[in-house]
């Protein structure tokens, strides 16, 4: 799939489907069923036109490109948003969007979808214009919940990952940079790759999880992994996710790591020792493996 920025754009006659998409979740694949393009915006366009309003994300532009791309669609049109791009009416993101850059002949939007200054577009405005076909596809539910990226993000942030990849059609996943930490845990006998949570992203709530590691090599293990502050421990150090690999040796400092997030274990807590902590850990790396192996 090719990733383009709006401006560098081929002219040709597409299906588009229009969204930010974040956390391509299962009610986005309803509105990309059946698209050879979606466009989208990066960044998210209230952390423009209302950064204290603007949410923790799900998905980097590039996680959401691999996702879309899993969908078969052909191209993914990018749109820099900006104040300028804010300041577009409703009818001229129409006119010099949809129509003049793109082409379009299919216009796939969510009944929720809004668009141009002050979000004064909607899909009756799409409908009425007859150079495209417009669909629009209504909230989907889930056992009678609607699906939307900020109810999977408030499944994440209190930790309940597997209900999260109910609605988002696969695990909810992280990719980050293993960086040097405390090394306390090599000499408890768990030695763990560990990450920074990135600004602006939605990390799980501080707990222990199975998870499924991926090494930039593209070799799976199960893997337990702590998300949080580490209360066992005075280190001086914000919020780390600490991935403990089964099954592996070697150094992945450096490298890029993803964690597929499967079920919570556990809560983060201190323990009356340290010893205490240890014989918990052996029982977590056990639970590990009987979600993830």
């Amino acid at each position: 799939m090719k990733v383009t920025a709006l401006g560098e754009v081929e002219p040709r006659p597409r299906r588009v489907a229009v969204g930010t998409f974040d956390g391509v979740h299962l009610g986005h694949r309803e509105v990309i069923a059946g698209n050879d393009t979606v466009l989208t915006f990066d960044p998210h366009p209230l952390a423009v036109v209302a950064p204290a309003a603007a949410p923790k994300l799900l998905t980097t532009l590039a996680r959401k490109a691999e996702l879309v791309a899993e969908l078969g669609v052909q191209e993914l049109a990018v749109i820099p948003f900006d104040e300028g791009f804010a300041a577009f009416s409703a009818q001229r993101f129409i006119d010099d969007v949809l129509v003049g850059a793109l082409g379009a002949t299919h216009v796939s939007v969510g009944e929720n979808f809004r668009f141009g200054h002050r979000a004064q577009g909607d899909p009756d405005l799409l409908r009425a214009d007859r150079r495209f076909q417009t669909r629009v596809v209504p909230l989907l539910e889930v056992d009678g919940e609607v699906v939307s990226s900020s109810h999977v993000r408030g499944l994440v942030l209190a930790g309940d990952v597997e209900d999260a990849a109910r609605f988002l059609g696969g695990a909810f996943a992280i990719d980050g940079e293993v960086v040097h930490g405390d090394e306390r845990g090599r000499t408890l006998g768990f030695p763990t790759a560990n990450l920074v949570p990135a600004d602006g992203y939605v990390a799980p709530g501080h707990g222990v999880y199975a998870c499924r590691a991926v090494t930039a090599a593209g070799a799976v293990h199960p893997a337990a992994v702590n998300v949080g502050v580490r209360p066992q421990f005075e280190t001086g150090r914000g919020e780390l996710i600490e991935a403990f690999l089964l099954d592996f040796e070697g150094d992945l400092y450096g490298t890029v790591l993803r964690l597929e997030f499967l079920r919570r274990l556990r809560g983060e807590r201190r323990f009356e020792s340290v010893d205490a902590l240890v014989e918990q850990m052996g029982r977590d790396v056990l639970q590990a493996r009987s979600v993830a192996g």
